[in-house]
């Protein structure tokens, strides 16, 4: 048996990580600007989630959700607090899509309506529903199209606000800050309106926070910038810091019911206590506010370099939008620096490091980074 190739991968395989950094099997170290695509948040092989990932599994590492699990319980109150809504519920499960596919099926329940309101260059993940709000033909296959969805563009409030008032939509979803589409910032005055049209539609705003939450843009979420409040949030990658997990977050005015949302290893010992250990080392070590001060530092540090066209992001969410293709680029930067990168489309590099960094990571990368693109 062979592997079924539908990744495109470096010939790099790290073999062991501490907080920023990666080694390969030969022993070269490498500086991870990646995060393993925003995944990793408070950096590899933390010692306190290391101790308390080792504590839990020799206890109990997995029961379903027909039994208690006070973890649970532990991990809704902690998160509550931390991101802003202590008043809301607490639905786990195991990824992004999954948490996505379960918010757009909760607004309709909740509200009865059928369709979705997506926005143009949105990703919201790879399984069926989700992909069908993802505006990209080259993963949705002939069994994803609908006509349950529809397109608008982003930041355009005119025209969602024209789908809106048809009174069809279960929910609007929206990405925090768009990612896979090179990391594009919603407007904030027009996530406010959309806030407006949604309430006044009775339509169910759902943020997606996978990948722009967590406190990876300075804020818990993204959309926290913006000063509003969203129905539905969903959550997967930094929240677990590695270990499979997503979450939903979840207005008090939708009431849940007996069998409406299910999932086998949602929720998991193992599973709460990465969540419950990612946010003690958030909290202790400060890094929201350490992803606010580390992302304007480089910022300012790129400022005036020539190649790039256009700087993006909040915080530790950083698109480089380069004049020319940034393939050479990202590869010098892998094999001659030892820096990982992500990128989007062309021409845009994406910075989605671990909220530890500290300045001597980012002066590596800025020095590294400006001497190839002099």
């Amino acid at each position: 048996m062979v592997l079924f190739k539908v990744y495109t991968q470096w010939p790099v395989e790290p073999v062991k990580g501490k907080g920023c950094r990666l080694w390969d099997a030969a022993g070269t170290e490498y500086l991870d600007f990646y995060g393993g695509h925003a995944v990793i948040s408070i950096g590899h092989c933390h010692p306190t989630y290391v101790k308390m990932m080792e504590e839990q599994v020799e206890k109990i590492g997995f029961y379903s959700n027909a039994a208690l699990n006070s973890l649970q319980t532990r991990l809704a109150d902690e998160m509550g607090q931390m991101c802003g809504y202590p008043h809301y519920s607490l639905f786990l499960c195991n990824s992004g899509a999954e948490a996505n596919e379960n918010a757009m099926k909760l607004a309709s329940f909740h509200n009865g309506r059928a369709k979705i309101l997506a926005f143009g260059k949105a990703f919201h993940g790879r399984t069926s529903g989700a992909v069908e709000v993802t505006d990209n033909p080259k993963i949705r296959s002939p069994f994803n199209s609908t006509d349950k969805v529809t397109f608008v563009p982003l930041n355009d409030i005119d025209a969602a606000r024209k789908e809106l008032e048809t009174g069809l939509y279960a929910a609007a979803i929206i990405e925090g800050i768009q990612g896979v589409a090179g990391i594009l910032v919603p407007q904030d005055s027009f996530l406010q309106e959309l806030r407006k049209a949604c309430s006044e539609t009775g339509t169910m705003l759902v943020l997606d926070e996978v990948q722009s939450g967590c406190g990876r843009t300075g804020r818990y979420f993204a959309h926290q910038a913006a000063g509003i409040n969203a129905d539905i949030i969903t959550m997967a990658k930094g929240i677990g810091n590695g270990f499979p997990l997503g979450a939903l977050i979840i207005s008090p005015e939708i009431q849940a019911v007996n069998g409406m949302l299910g999932t086998t290893f949602g929720g998991n010992h193992l599973a709460c206590t990465a969540a419950l250990a990612v946010l003690k080392v958030m909290r202790d070590e400060c890094l929201i506010e350490n992803a606010a001060v580390m992302g304007k530092y480089l910022a300012d540090g790129l400022k005036g370099n020539k190649a790039i066209k256009e700087l993006r992001g909040r915080g530790l969410m950083m698109g480089i939008e380069l004049n020319d293709d940034y393939l050479d680029l990202r590869n010098r930067l892998l094999f001659e620096k030892h820096i990982f990168t992500g990128a989007s489309g062309k021409n845009v590099i994406r910075l989605l490091t671990p909220l530890c960094i500290g300045k001597g990571d980012a002066d590596q990368f800025l020095e590294s980074f400006n001497e190839l693109t002099k």
